[in-house]
């Protein structure tokens, strides 16, 4: 497998999967690069969507594919955003826009305890009956005014005790060793040296 194709068309991901996947001497290349448009996402669950993802990525262009689903869930919220992280305030999808609904959804509770929450799916080809899969963890709680400014999404608001940091006051390299996304990307890549497929452990971190 010598190159695959990221069904997705957000920088900060694509950057975050060509730095953990070049080790492999894995040719990383989004699906914009072969017009590929974003697959609707009408499912209530993450590993139904980035199933959805992979296989129409994949059909595409007839590469292998890697898609994710990631979202921050709030416990307050019953889990929202989850799936609807991205689009949480409505099209067209606005960072600023999906935190001050979130922020504002938060003033009045008193529990702001959240994690973000990664699974990532590979198929070698669209009809694969057998996808690698993974999945990955960060838990931490919402801050009601953003700090730093790396990251992308939610990072800004999500704060990490243990750091007293921010997931937007980290380095790339550190947010790639603790991160949700980080660590399913580290178990991918283990499976993948292993030639292990189809296996799928959820985090409890």
């Amino acid at each position: 497998m010598k190159k695959i194709v990221i069904a997705s068309n957000n920088p900060g991901k694509l950057h975050e999967f060509s730095h953990l996947l070049k080790p492999l001497g894995i040719q990383v290349l989004p699906q914009s690069a072969f017009g590929v448009v974003e697959a609707e996402e009408p499912y209530q669950t993450f590993i139904e969507n980035a199933l959805v993802k992979a296989r129409h990525a994949s059909k595409c262009t007839g590469l292998p594919a890697l898609a994710d689903d990631s979202g921050i869930c709030v416990d307050a919220l019953n889990g929202e955003p989850g799936v609807y992280s991205a689009r949480y305030a409505g099209e067209p999808k606005s960072d600023e826009r999906n935190n001050q609904k979130l922020i504002e959804q938060l003033r009045t509770q008193h529990d702001h305890s959240a994690h973000y929450y990664c699974i990532i799916v590979l198929v070698r080809y669209v009809g694969d009956p057998q996808p690698l899969i993974t999945d990955g963890n960060w838990y931490g709680r919402v801050i009601l005014e953003p700090r730093g400014t790396g990251g992308f999404g939610y990072d800004p608001y999500f704060y990490l005790p243990d750091l007293d940091k921010t997931a937007a006051e980290l380095s790339m390299e550190h947010k790639n060793l603790i991160s949700h996304r980080g660590k399913a990307l580290v178990r991918l890549v283990k499976c993948m040296r292993e030639g292990t497929l189809g296996d799928i452990r959820e985090y409890s971190e």
